[in-house]
């Protein structure tokens, strides 16, 4: 039944949600809330999941479903009616966002566009992702089976995650790997995305260094004048950061 305390608690977390907004999404810098409500389709899909949650918990048929098909038509964001969902979380654009039926996901969460929170294969019960708090997921990356990742951690862009992840970690790659930035993991939602270690060019590069070392020996043993030139350096990064700093 709605009672007064369950209506407080839904503004509640409305506010809190608005201002996730406000402070992750610099295009809602000056925006009223009102704005943000009518235009913003993280938000709205996040809204209508909030009410379509609270009647699949309560048992009502049919309508949770339906709520959450007609979100996904309006706002291209596909949120399961029994996936749980913190406080604080945020869609920025949203579009191919897709969250599933048992995905657990913590507070002050952030998820960039294309992002899947998926199952595999056909086993029933627990078979999707669990995000822990202040855990940001970068633009198309798939999270998929029932894994764990650790509260802050950051998946890259395009990652594939198919293990968890343990807490403060910054996981890139297909599959994903975890890296480190500096010897430090990188902070806040707004991580310097483009700038992200790629363990497998640097494997590469540490092979590719290898072999023009044995080239130029064997060109040493055999009296060649010439030895054969390096491999090309993989992903060099270079220029600012596009998170700023």
């Amino acid at each position: 039944m709605l009672g007064l305390g369950t209506i407080a608690r839904g503004i509640g977390e409305v506010r809190r949600d608005l201002s996730a907004v406000h402070a992750r999404d610099p295009a809602a810098r000056g925006v009223a809330s009102a704005e943000i409500v009518t235009s913003w389709p993280g938000v709205q899909a996040l809204l209508a999941h909030r009410v379509a949650h609270g009647l699949h918990g309560m048992g009502v048929p049919f309508v949770p479903r339906s709520l959450s098909m007609v979100s996904r038509a309006l706002t291209g964001i596909e949120i399961h009616p029994a996936a749980c969902i913190g406080h604080g979380f945020f869609i920025d654009h949203g579009s191919g966002v897709v969250i599933g039926e048992t995905a657990r996901i913590g507070d002050d969460v952030t998820l960039y566009q294309g992002v899947t929170l998926g199952g595999t294969g056909f086993a029933t019960g627990k078979r999707h992702p669990t995000l822990e708090d202040n855990v940001t997921v970068g633009a198309g990356a798939k999270l998929l089976g029932a894994i764990t990742v650790g509260h802050g951690a950051k998946i890259g862009a395009n990652t594939v995650v198919i293990h968890d992840v343990p807490p403060n970690t910054t996981v890139v790659g297909n599959p994903g790997h975890p890296v480190r930035v500096d010897g430090r993991r990188p902070e806040g939602p707004d991580t310097d995305w483009v700038h992200l270690p790629d363990p497998i060019a640097d494997a590469i590069n540490a092979l590719s260094a290898r072999i023009g070392e044995l080239e130029r020996d064997v060109a040493a043993l055999s009296g060649q004048e010439r030895a054969p030139g390096d491999g090309r350096v993989l992903r060099p990064v270079q220029g600012p950061s596009p998170a700023g700093g």
